[in-house]
């Protein structure tokens, strides 16, 4: 994919970037370099590769240190409730902003 001086304004235009024409010719270069970059690493093949969690990982045993997913907590709806000006029906009540 390479990109072109049309592009880079759209862009820039987009991102409400004011850029000089020496500007807009470096960001140029610097915007096809890293679609070659993209480019050549969508030409390797991946297929059976099974993707890493943490770089360490390809380099040695990592252990997650995940937690089990499970409720610790009991439910204290109506208690973190009771400070608040206005409830109902479990449902905190707040003023209307936006008509």
């Amino acid at each position: 994919m390479s990109l072109s001086h049309d592009d880079v304004s759209r862009i820039a235009n987009l991102a409400r970037l004011e850029l000089q024409p020496a500007e807009s010719a470096s960001l140029l270069g610097n915007l096809n370099d890293f679609f070659k970059i993209v480019d050549q690493m969508s030409a390797v093949d991946t297929a059976g590769i099974e993707p890493l969690y943490t770089p360490l990982s390809a380099i040695q045993q990592v252990q997650l240190r995940l937690r089990d997913d499970v409720v610790t907590e009991s439910n204290q709806r109506e208690l973190n409730q009771q400070s608040a000006p206005a409830v109902e029906d479990g449902l905190f009540l707040v003023p209307k902003v936006i008509e």
